[in-house]
């Protein structure tokens, strides 16, 4: 691998890791990925990318990869990323979330990594219903979104005490190619894509007014690849992702039109959430230019010309959970 640029990719064997990763490849990187495939898929894994199968948990062989390998860059995007689940799982939800993390951090520290880029999430911010700002002082509001919480400030420390440079990305309901189609708990186009795919119901939690932002996948993916070419980047936190709102009720009904079978809706006891989540995106247009975007109903047409493709998913609960007191009925009987 020597002559070229290196880059860790954590999670690359994941839906948005492993676009991030082709990117990589695309760009001229030499790209090892670090996947325990506890939620991705060796197929994810993009053509001259070298795949290490194991845990960013793992001290030992995290150090050992950056001593193989000495990384310029690393793209950590390895995550339990289920926000409700999380309180179920808190135990696992930090282990994973945070102190494979601080496993990174150390050995980017220690191997004078020149880029560290952290995939957050704007479930940093909570639930409250305003349209996020950077500046938006974080209060999350479960062990998921206080796990990336905890590793941006690790980040900013590991700055400013080791000179360790850092982007910060935070995502919000990325969707397209790739998904995990299996997870029963998050992702709510893959959700529903995979009941329709298997003639059922599409399962809405409340009245399906709730309102998001869902995020074209190779609107995010890219930008996240060519962001250790922008030095304006650098030591910078940028929401990313989709400007316009959907509601739920709205997004079963396109996805029903993509796949071109309805299979109507079911609607579920309503669960704490916010009603009108979106974030704002000023701050990467200044840095990063403006893009053409894909629309909500293009970027589901792919998916779902992909997902027809693809075996109808089972379901994978997690399992065993940590806590079962307040868990919704409908996880319950999974």
């Amino acid at each position: 691998m020597s002559g070229r640029e290196t880059a860790l990719v954590t999670g690359g064997a994941g839906f948005l890791g492993s676009h991030v990763a082709e990117h990589l490849v695309r760009m001229g990187l030499s790209v090892v990925v670090l996947d325990d495939l506890s939620g991705g898929f060796r197929r994810n894994v993009p053509e001259g990318a070298e795949l290490r199968e194991g845990s960013i948990v793992d001290h030992d062989l995290v150090e050992a990869l950056f001593d193989e390998h000495r990384f310029d860059h690393v793209f950590h995007l390895a995550a339990h990323a289920a926000e409700v689940l999380s309180h179920f799982i808190r135990r696992h939800s930090y282990t994973v979330n945070v102190v494979g993390s601080a496993n990174l951090v150390n050995a980017a520290v220690r191997h004078d990594v020149r880029c560290f880029v952290f995939t957050s999430s704007i479930a940093v911010y909570g639930t409250t219903d305003e349209r996020f700002h950077e500046e938006t002082v974080p209060r999350p509001a479960e062990p998921y979104g206080i796990g990336k919480w905890a590793v941006e400030q690790d980040l900013q420390a590991a700055q400013d005490l080791f000179g360790l440079p850092f982007i910060v990305f935070r995502p919000h309901n990325i969707y397209g190619e790739r998904q995990n189609l299996s997870d029963p708990y998050r992702n709510v186009i893959g959700i529903f894509m995979n009941q329709v795919l298997r003639g059922e119901p599409c399962s809405i939690f409340g009245d399906g007014s709730q309102t998001r932002g869902f995020s074209y996948v190779g609107d995010v993916g890219p930008v996240i690849a060519e962001s250790i070419r922008q030095p304006a980047a650098y030591g910078g936190t940028f929401n990313i992702g989709a400007e316009e709102p959907c509601s739920v009720m709205d997004l079963a009904r396109i996805v029903h039109e993509a796949i071109g079978r309805d299979t109507g809706v079911v609607h579920l006891p309503a669960r704490p959430e916010g009603l009108a989540i979106l974030s704002d995106h000023a701050r990467i247009r200044r840095v990063f230019g403006s893009r053409e975007t894909v629309s909500l109903a293009e970027g589901i047409r792919r998916m779902a010309s992909w997902a027809k493709t693809v075996e109808p998913a089972p379901r994978r609960p997690f399992g065993p959970l940590e806590i079962d007191k307040g868990l919704p009925p409908s996880w319950a009987k999974l």
